[in-house]
């Protein structure tokens, strides 16, 4: 697989293993809020920022535990929509409480659509022994750099494979190791095995470590 750098991707790795937890336990959607007046027609679903989803999510999730710190952030495919420029029609997090030591997974969605439900899908808690050096949490106030800004700064070293893919769209994965200074936005485009990788620091934006 090409890279922007010499990435070894444990970050990857270590946000896929998290977010299977997301597939065990039952989740619960969140009410929807009321619907336009008939008066008013309603607005085509558009896909959104990680920012945008994520202080959806951060907001119920405050209501579980106050010591909450964010763990992992993923964009997911949604049948009807593509992940473009850096926006998702449907984002998945992980938090942990470091006090009652556990994880919650937390998604939202701007449609509803099949097993996908509108809003936020809340999951239930399971017990979280830690941070490893594969993964940890990070404060909410080192989280500066929405996905649209990651992916404006990693395309111009994707550009060449990704026009040679034109197939292939962009998976966004948001995370921190400990061989990284903060967290660090993982842009995928292809997959493992056939792709182009790059990463993006999470609080300064620059491409690669720093």
């Amino acid at each position: 697989m090409d890279r922007g750098s010499s990435l070894n991707p444990t970050i990857l790795l270590a946000i896929l293993s998290l977010s299977a937890c997301s597939d065990a336990p039952k989740t619960t959607p969140v009410a929807e809020k009321p619907a336009q007046t008939k008066s008013e027609p309603e607005k085509p679903a558009e896909p959104v920022t990680a920012k945008a989803a994520f202080f959806e999510m951060y907001t119920l999730a405050r209501s579980w535990a106050p010591d909450l710190l964010p763990l992992s952030l993923v964009s997911n495919d949604v049948p009807g929509f593509k992940i473009e420029e850096g926006k998702a029609a449907m984002w998945t997090a992980i938090f942990v409480s470091p006090g009652r030591h556990e994880a919650r997974t937390f998604s939202y969605a701007v449609v509803t659509k099949g097993a996908v439900h509108k809003g936020v899908t809340v999951g239930d808690a399971q017990p979280w022994s830690g941070a490893t050096p594969k993964s940890k949490p990070f404060q909410i106030t080192e989280f500066v750099v929405d996905s649209d800004k990651a992916y404006s700064a990693a395309y111009p070293k994707a550009a060449s494979w990704a026009k040679k893919h034109p197939d292939k769209g962009v998976a966004f994965f948001l995370g921190n190791a400990s061989r990284f200074p903060g967290p660090v936005w993982y842009l995928l485009w292809g997959n493992n095995k056939s792709g182009y990788a790059a990463y993006v620091n999470a609080t300064t934006g620059l491409v690669g470590i720093r």
